[in-house]
């Protein structure tokens, strides 16, 4: 028998922005495929009562291709599997409700959710799986149509053979075991006619010949019940590989109400894909360099066995640090563009590349782009406590010395340093710190040496002038 051609598959449901929990599945999946020269699916999880939410679909669509995470099927791209978008399958889900029913391993439950609400109470008061009771499972076909035609809403149930175990080899948290007597049959139909999550879900992979599932670990109890419908439809299975979720510094799933931010917002305030991309591809995943890498690299070291277990906790921290390897790496003319129109419409045209390589060290989105541009160009000079204190420290001499030695040597701040070093026998803080503090009005910041060549000799005079 011949391997089926490995692919993986990221399928969302569009009923909110994505997060950098969901983000993070996409990534695993794609740099998977990407890996394997395998193929990248998109498929969207929607339903027919959530039409409405097409603007999601599109905004997640346009976020995966923000941080080049291309699918190479799926909406827009095309593929022999279509359509890919759950809302539109329901023919083919139809067929396989039929094909269980007709073979006696489904069958309609009237039970309302007042009484399994109470047996589902009843068992677990009596330490026992809340499974259902199995009410409905003899019900003769005659009993039932009499029960559809006075009108009853019925799911419909997977008959579940009891007595079994479920077994299957967890790429990352190795085998697995699961009793059916634990299992319970289960709605696969809720009663308005819509798909069970689940049903859908395992039905598309086998169909669009999906090879591995990687996906959150809290959907590791589905994954026994979709073996199982495969099992009896004769369909391929998957293999699975369920991830550690994503925690906040309290210990819960990530989430807007625990600091997360969508990536639409992560983009609006200026970070960059490859920042998110080189943090969350070593969220609960280890690398043997903890170099800066694009997606290839990335995608080439990545490793299922290197995936832990225990839950993988955010951390703002980390997020930032790969957000200024970003910067430093990315090329000049992007950095310019990234920086905006604001920084674009304060900067001279011919000192934009000298700026930006200036202050490249010292920026990690374009807000801090926009103060540097504005420290370095216009007169508005906002001078820190700390700044103020260090100027008035060093003194009126040490300034008066300070602004000959420009006049003398001009925008050159080493040889201007160094006079005003020789000549108020001065070094170290106590000669760079007044300098820095009344040409920036910070402590901290760009080199010196590149930075006052672009404020220039008159405005540095004026600054220089307590």
């Amino acid at each position: 028998m011949t391997s089926r051609p490995f692919k993986t598959r990221f399928a969302p449901s569009p009923t909110g922005l994505l997060h950098l929990g969901n983000i993070r599945t996409a990534l695993f999946n794609f740099l998977l495929a990407r890996q394997a020269r395998g193929t990248f699916l998109l498929r969207l999880e929607d339903t027919d009562a959530m039409r409405g939410h097409e603007k999601y679909a599109r905004a997640l669509e346009a976020d995966l291709r923000w941080l080049g995470l291309v699918w190479n099927e799926g909406p827009e791209a095309g593929g022999r599997h279509g359509p890919y978008a759950q809302s539109e399958r329901g023919s083919v889900y139809k067929e396989y409700f039929t094909a269980l029913e007709s073979k006696g391993q489904a069958y309609p439950c009237f039970c309302s959710e007042h009484e399994l609400a109470i047996a589902r109470k009843t068992a677990l008061a009596a330490h026992r799986p809340p499974r259902y009771s199995g009410k409905c499972r003899a019900l003769s076909p005659q009993e039932a149509q009499a029960r559809f035609a006075r009108g009853e809403p019925a799911t419909l149930r997977f008959r579940v053979e009891e007595g079994k175990t479920v077994e299957f080899e967890d790429k990352v948290r190795g085998r697995q075991v699961f009793s059916t007597d634990d299992i319970g049959d289960y709605v696969i139909r809720r009663s308005d006619g819509t798909p069970a999550f689940f049903f859908c879900n395992a039905i598309d992979d086998a169909l669009m010949e999906v090879t591995l599932v990687v996906r959150g670990e809290d959907h590791l109890t589905n994954t026994p019940r979709q073996i199982l419908l495969l099992q009896a439809l004769g369909l391929p299975l998957p293999a699975y590989a369920h991830i550690a979720l994503v925690v906040g510094a309290d210990g819960a799933p990530l989430s807007k109400r625990t600091g997360s931010k969508s990536i639409e917002e992560l983009r609006a305030v200026g970070y960059l894909p490859p920042a998110i991309n080189n943090y969350l591809a070593r969220l609960g995943h280890t690398y043997d360099a903890n170099a800066f890498m694009n997606l290839e690299a990335l995608a080439e070291n990545f490793d299922l066995s290197r995936l832990g277990r225990a839950p993988a906790r955010y951390d703002e921290a980390q997020l930032m640090h790969w957000q200024r390897e970003a910067v430093l790496h990315l090329p000049s003319t992007t950095l310019q563009e990234w920086m905006g129109d604001a920084v674009q419409a304060l900067v001279p045209a011919d000192s934009f590349a000298e700026f930006t390589e200036a202050v490249r060290g010292n920026i990690s989105f374009p807000a801090d782009a926009l103060r540097w541009a504005r420290i370095v160009f216009t007169d508005k000079l906002v001078v820190s406590h700390a700044a103020r204190e260090a100027m008035m420290a060093a003194g009126p001499e040490f300034f008066a010395t300070a602004r000959q030695a420009l006049e003398t040597h001009g925008a050159n701040f080493k040889v201007v340093a160094e006079t005003v070093k020789q000549a108020r026998s001065v070094s170290g803080k106590s000669l760079f710190q007044p300098l820095r503090a009344a040409l920036l009005g910070e402590l901290d910041g760009p080199e010196m040496a590149r930075i006052l060549p672009l404020i220039g000799v008159e405005r540095a005079r004026k600054r220089l002038s307590l």
